[in-house]
């Protein structure tokens, strides 16, 4: 469950770089939202993720073109980071430290695969509506469909129309795994320093290195 986690962060916040303006098509709108996140240099947000009902949140931090930390509260002390090479995740419960090489070609090159992968359409129309039943927020629904193979089943995106910026996203698997990312409260281009993905782990944790399967 935690890899498929950590997969999914670093597809959506390397490939998402995302905004928009004024868009007829759903693909034009998405494509707009997608060149307005290329623009940032950095950026922060709170984030919760939920999967399957188990709620999980913190801090997300962004560097350009693919670096990426995320500080959690919940559970306490957990940290997933990616300097563009690495990624290391350790896990306080466990007292583990794993860590796989793993390069990115940025987000540009997952936007085409995005593109490639999946179609983009509007969930309920290009119209702003409310995020969900319980809430006053309005923002516009995209949902993107496997062209068959991939990993989910179907991606579904909230955008805040005012700022543009990503309010939800939903991943659901061909076995019906729901990852729910939820982000609040962005801070853009703070000037975060590349020091800041540089992450040292406890020295008494157990270290697991090239956990994730790779092609």
């Amino acid at each position: 469950m935690k890899k498929l986690s950590v997969s999914l962060l670093i597809l959506f916040v390397c490939a998402f770089n995302l905004s928009s303006q004024g868009i007829t098509t759903a693909s034009a709108y998405f494509k707009s939202v997608s060149e307005y996140y290329a623009s940032f240099k950095d950026y922060e947000a709170d984030f919760n993720i939920t999967i399957n009902g188990k709620e999980t949140y913190g801090v997300l931090s962004f560097k350009a073109p693919n670096f990426i930390r995320l500080d959690y509260s919940k559970p306490a002390n957990q940290v997933i980071c990616y300097n563009g090479d690495m990624l290391t995740m350790y896990l306080p419960d466990s007292s583990a430290v794993l860590q796989q090489q793993a390069k990115s070609g940025g987000s540009a090159q997952g936007l085409a695969l995005m593109s490639r992968y999946y179609t983009v359409a509007y969930e309920t129309g290009q119209a702003p509506v409310p995020l969900d039943s319980t809430s006053d927020e309005m923002v516009v629904k995209f949902i993107l469909h496997s062209k068959g193979g991939e990993a989910f089943r179907y991606i579904k995106l909230a955008v805040n129309p005012e700022t543009k910026l990503i309010r939800r996203l939903e991943a659901v698997t061909p076995g019906g795994i729901s990852f729910v990312f939820n982000f609040l409260a962005y801070r853009i281009n703070t000037g975060i320093s590349e020091n800041r993905f540089i992450y040292d782990a406890p020295s008494s944790a157990n270290n697991l290195n090239n956990f994730l399967f790779t092609e």
